[in-house]
C-alpha cells in the first residue's frame, strides 16, 4: 500500500482533483437538469448544434500496435486471482475493471492498483492453501483499465476537505505508476471510460489526459480510450464523443446492460417506455439493433473500433444441458456481432474465450479487425433508438422473482466486497443488478400488471422477498447465512427499488454501508 499511496502519487491525484473536480460537478448537475427536462416532456434527439461534426469528413488516430486486434476481450475485477486468470486466458485484451465488477471498498481500490502494478511488470503471483497461481508463458492480453464513472466519489482520499472523484483516483494512481513502464514494454496506458452521458463529459476526460501526460512527461496522445456507449443520451452523441476525445480515442463499446438500465432510469415515469422481463429484452429487439448498428457504422466511418457486448454466461461444471443451451445463445450473439461488423466482443469467463475467438477468426481471416467494413446501409433515426414499445412480450411473475432474487444476492455480495457474482449461471455485476432493481421500481410506479392481471405493488414485492430469501437461506445453509449481510441487502434493495424517489445509482446509495 505504501508503494501505491506514495506522497508523489497522492499529490498527483490531488492536483487532478483541484483542476478538474469543479467541472465534473458542473457536468453532473447538467445531467440532472437534462433528465428533469425529459421528465417534463422534453425529447432526446441528435443535437442540432453539433450537426457539422456529424457531417464532417474526419477520422480518429490509428491505433497503437497492441490495440489493433481486439477480437476477444475478457472482463473482470482486479482481484489478484482473477487478474492472473485473465492474463492466462488467451484473450487479446483484458478489461481490468475497477468499476462495475469491483466494489469501492478501500481495500479493493488499493489492492486492485497493486495487482495492476504487478501484472504490468509480470511479477504477479498468488499462493493459497490449495494452489499457487502464476503467469503462464503468454502471450498475454493487452491491459485496458476501466476506472469508476464520473458520478462516484472516493471519501478515503479527501482533497481540500471534500471527497476525491473516484474516476480521478483510479486513473491518477494507475497512470502515475504505470504509464512509463507500459511504454517501455511496447504498450501504453489504455482505458475504458464508463457511464458518460454527453460529449462534454468526454471533453473533460480529454483535458484530464492532456494535463496528465504533460505533467509526467508522457507524449500527448499516448493514452488511448475506448468509450462505453451505455447511456441513452450518449447514443445520440457517438460522433461527438469520438470528436471530443480525438487525440486519445480508439473506439466505442456497446455496453448493453448499462444501456438498458439507462433507458429504464431516463424514462422511468413514462408508461410507454416500460420494458418487459429482463430476459425478454434481447439484442434483436428493434431499439437494441438500432443502437448497435449505429455504433458500428459511426465507428468505422471514423476509423475507430466497434466493440461488442458482454457474454455473461458462466459455464456450469455440473449441468451439461445448461451449458449446451447457453453456449448456443452465446454463439448466436457473437455471430450476429461479427456479421454486423464489430471488431471484437466481450466475455466474462475464460472458457468462453475460445468460443468468441473462433467466431471472429472465421469472419476476420487474416485481418486484425473489420475497420474496412463500412455500413452505408445503416440509417438510424431518433425514433428508432427510442422504439421500446416494439419489444413486445410481457412482465411475468418469473421475471419479477428473478429480478428480486438477483438483486438481493448481488447486493449481499457487493456489501461484502465482491462486485462480480455468479448467479443462475450468469456473471452479474453492478450494471445487471441495476436493471433488476430499476425494473421493479418502474413496474410499481407505472401500475404494471403481471400476465395474470396481478398488479405489481410494494406489498407483492415484499412477499416475494420473503420467499426468495427463504430459498437463498436454504441453499447456502444457516452458517453462511449468519455470516452474510442479507438483512442489509434487503434494506438496501428496498431503498433503491421500493422508495418513492429513484436512486440514480445503487452503488452511490450503498457506498456509506462499506469500509
Amino acid at each position: 500500500m505504501t508503494e501505491i499511496l506514495s506522497d508523489e502519487a497522492l499529490a498527483f491525484v490531488a492536483e487532478l482533483n483541484r483542476r478538474f473536480r469543479p467541472r465534473r460537478n458542473e457536468l453532473l448537475a447538467r445531467r440532472a437538469e437534462r433528465r428533469a427536462e425529459i421528465a417534463a416532456g422534453g425529447t432526446l434527439g441528435f443535437l442540432p448544434e453539433t450537426a457539422e461534426i456529424r457531417a464532417g469528413d474526419w477520422t480518429v488516430p490509428p491505433a497503437p500496435a497492441d490495440l489493433t486486434d481486439r477480437r476477444v476481450e475478457i472482463t473482470g475485477p482486479t482481484e489478484r486471482k482473477m487478474t492472473i486468470n485473465a492474463l492466462n486466458s488467451g484473450a487479446k485484451v483484458w478489461l481490468a475493471d475497477m468499476e462495475d465488477a469491483n466494489t469501492p471498498h478501500w481495500a479493493n481500490v488499493v489492492d486492485g492498483q497493486q495487482n495492476l502494478f504487478d501484472a504490468i511488470r509480470r511479477t504477479i503471483t498468488l499462493k493459497t492453501d490449495a494452489k499457487t497461481y502464476e503467469l503462464g508463458p503468454g502471450p498475454y492480453p493487452t491491459i485496458v483499465m476501466r476506472p469508476r464513472g464520473w458520478h462516484l466519489d472516493e471519501r478515503h482520499l479527501p482533497v481540500d476537505g471534500e471527497p476525491a472523484v473516484g474516476a480521478l483516483v483510479d486513473f491518477g494512481l494507475y497512470f502515475f505508476h504505470n504509464a512509463a513502464e507500459l511504454l517501455s514494454r511496447g504498450s501504453g496506458p489504455y482505458l475504458y471510460l464508463p457511464k458518460m452521458e454527453s460529449h462534454h463529459e468526454a471533453a473533460l476526460w480529454n483535458d484530464v489526459f492532456t494535463y496528465a501526460q504533460e505533467a509526467l512527461g508522457i507524449p500527448v496522445g499516448t493514452i488511448r480510450a475506448t468509450v462505453l456507449i451505455e447511456t441513452i443520451p450518449a447514443a445520440f452523441e457517438m460522433d461527438e464523443i469520438l470528436w471530443a476525445l480525438r487525440p486519445h480515442i480508439s473506439g466505442l463499446n456497446a455496453g448493453r446492460w448499462d444501456y438498458l438500465f439507462s433507458i429504464i432510469k431516463y424514462f422511468r415515469d413514462n408508461p410507454s417506455m416500460v420494458l418487459p422481463d429482463r430476459a425478454a429484452v434481447t439484442m434483436t429487439a428493434p431499439f437494441m439493433r438500432a443502437y448497435t448498428e449505429l455504433l458500428v457504422a459511426t465507428c468505422h466511418r471514423r476509423g475507430a473500433f466497434a466493440m461488442g457486448g458482454m457474454a455473461a454466461f458462466i459455464p456450469s461444471r455440473r449441468d451439461p444441458a445448461v451449458n449446451e443451451v447457453a453456449l448456443a445463445k452465446v454463439r448466436e450473439d457473437k455471430e450476429r456481432e461479427a456479421g454486423d461488423g464489430f471488431d471484437g466482443s466481450w466475455v466474462a469467463h475464460p472458457d468462453l474465450v475460445p468460443v468468441c475467438r473462433e467466431i471472429f477468426d472465421r469472419v476476420l481471416g487474416d485481418r486484425p479487425n473489420q475497420l474496412g467494413k463500412q455500413r452505408p446501409d445503416v440509417d438510424v433515426a431518433a425514433e428508432d433508438l427510442l422504439n421500446v414499445a416494439a419489444t413486445g412480450s410481457a412482465v411475468t411473475e418469473t421475471g419479477l422473482r428473478n429480478n428480486v432474487s438477483v438483486a438481493l444476492q448481488y447486493l449481499e455480495a457487493w456489501l461484502r466486497g465482491n462486485g462480480a457474482v455468479a448467479i443462475f449461471n450468469l456473471m452479474e455485476d453492478a450494471a445487471t443488478a441495476e436493471i433488476s432493481r430499476s425494473q421493479v421500481w418502474q413496474w410499481i410506479h407505472n401500475d404494471v400488471r403481471l400476465e395474470d392481471g396481478t398488479p405489481i405493488t410494494a406489498d407483492l414485492v415484499g412477499r416475494i422477498e420473503d420467499e426468495e430469501l427463504a430459498k437463498i437461506r436454504e441453499a447456502v445453509g444457516d452458517e453462511v447465512w449468519a455470516a452474510g449481510r442479507f438483512d442489509d441487502a434487503r434494506k438496501l434493495f428496498e431503498r433503491v427499488a421500493l422508495a418513492d424517489d429513484f436512486a440514480d445509482f445503487l452503488t452511490t446509495a450503498a457506498y456509506d454501508s462499506i469500509d
